[in-house]
This record gives structure tokens, C-alpha cells and sequence, in this order.
């Protein structure tokens, strides 16, 4: 790999600044400092310095986000705070998310760079299950559940696809769906004379929200959590984990 294309990659700079950079003799290579851009390295082996900082190589990174309220699941907003703002001393400014959450909602938020990644979970093909906590205004009956486990009509050509309820108080239930309409859950609870008064997303696939986080809050994916994420460019969809 080209050393100006190593360090490209990672987003330390634009590529024109990095050549002038590799010139001027701010990197080095195996502790020797290296002018031409066109220098190949092996991103698995050769220690890469950037301004007398080692480089590691990361093409695509992953990130878990316990999305806040109040904050607008976006790259870049005129008025509001988003999930990518939250994400700055990462050193990349490359991260998008993975999908959105409504800004009143919290919980659960990939960000990445991978866009084939995201494409193969957010594809209305794949069927990708998604679990939310529901807090809700009115009491929860069986009524209620039954209709939304056969598809409920919230005004679009058809019904919503069959979700899975499970009952976790007299007006808290989970909700889980596999698709991704705008304002979905919402959308499905008013159907069946409710409304969500709290969301949380709690899952993704097999991706679930880390319980030490906090609002706000995030952390990379670890090795396990990738491996999983990375079997679905292979066609594999994990549903749960």
C-alpha cells in the first residue's frame, strides 16, 4: 500500500495535505523518516508515524452508541446536536450511523465507516430484527398484542410486517420488528389506540446495547461483536445473539 493511501485511509488529513506532509518529513516508516507519498508499506507490519504519533491501521472502525435524547441521529445539522458530534475525539471524521433513531429516542446506534456494512443491515431484504422498550401511555392488552403480532395498517399500502411482543409491565412492553418505516413503533402503538411515551432501542441483529453505557456514551466494537457484524456481507443475518 502507498504510504500517502495508509494515512488517507485513517483520515489524518486530505491527501494533498499528507503529501506535503510525507515531503516536508513529518512520517516516518520503521523509524526512518520517508519523503516520497509512493513509499509502500504493509499496513500489517510496518510502524507507521504521523507527526511523531504511531498510526495504527484501521480502514473500518465500529462504534457503539447509547444514543441521547435530544440529539439527531445525522453527520451534520443546522440547528441540532448530532450522534457524529458526540463521536469527535475518535480522530475520524468519516462515522455515520447506521440507520437513525428519532430524536425524542434513545438507545442502541452504530457508527462506522463500513457503507457495505450498513447497506446489509438496513436492506428491507434482510429482515434484520430490531427491539425496542416501549414505554406507553395506556394500560397493554392482549388485544393490543395480538393485532400487532399479525401486522397492523399505520396508512401505508400494507401492513406492517408480524412483530414479537414480550409483556414487561402494565403499560412497558419489547417490541421487535424488521423493518424500518419512519416513525415505525410510534406508528404501529397508535394503530392499536396507544402511544409510546419513552423509546429505547436495545438491539439490533445480534448487536446489543452495552448496559455499563451511559447516555451519550460510547465504545468500539470488540473483536466478537465486528466478526458477527462482518458475516452479514456473507449473506448471514444473526436475528439474536
Amino acid at each position: 500500500m502507498r504510504l500517502d493511501k495508509f494515512l488517507s485511509d485513517m483520515k489524518y488529513a486530505t491527501r494533498s495535505q499528507l503529501k506535503k506532509d510525507i515531503r516536508n518529513g513529518l512520517v516516518s516508516v520503521n523509524n526512518e523518516i520517508i519523503h516520497q507519498s509512493d513509499y509502500p508499506v504493509n499496513e500489517n507490519r510496518d510502524v507507521v508515524c504521523y507527526k511523531g504519533v504511531p498510526c495504527v491501521y484501521e480502514k473500518y472502525v465500529y462504534y457503539m452508541l447509547y444514543k441521547p435524547t435530544g440529539v439527531v441521529s445525522a453527520t451534520e445539522d443546522k440547528k441540532d446536536k448530532t450522534v457524529v458530534d458526540l463521536l469527535k475525539d475518535t480522530g475520524r471524521n468519516d462515522l455515520f450511523p447506521v440507520g437513525r433513531l428519532d430524536k425524542d429516542t434513545e438507545g442502541l446506534l452504530l457508527l462506522t465507516n463500513d457503507g457495505e456494512l450498513a447497506h446489509n443491515l438496513l436492506a428491507p431484504g434482510r429482515h434484520v430484527e430490531k427491539v425496542y422498550e416501549c414505554s406507553l401511555k395506556k394500560p397493554f392488552d392482549v388485544s393490543q398484542q395480538e393485532a400487532l403480532e399479525q401486522g397492523v395498517d399505520i396508512g401505508e399500502k400494507k401492513r406492517t410486517l408480524p412483530a414479537k411482543v414480550v409483556l414487561l409491565g402494565e403499560k412497558k412492553i419489547a417490541l421487535t420488528i424488521t423493518e424500518g418505516k419512519f416513525h415505525q413503533v410510534k406508528r404501529m402503538l397508535q394503530a392499536v389506540d396507544n402511544e409510546v411515551v419513552f423509546l429505547k432501542r436495545v438491539r439490533m441483529g445480534g448487536l446489543h446495547l452495552d448496559e455499563e453505557l451511559k447516555p451519550g456514551a460510547y465504545r468500539k466494537l470488540t473483536a466478537e461483536e465486528i466478526a458477527m457484524l462482518q458475516s452479514s456481507k456473507e449473506g448471514k443475518v444473526h436475528k439474536k445473539c
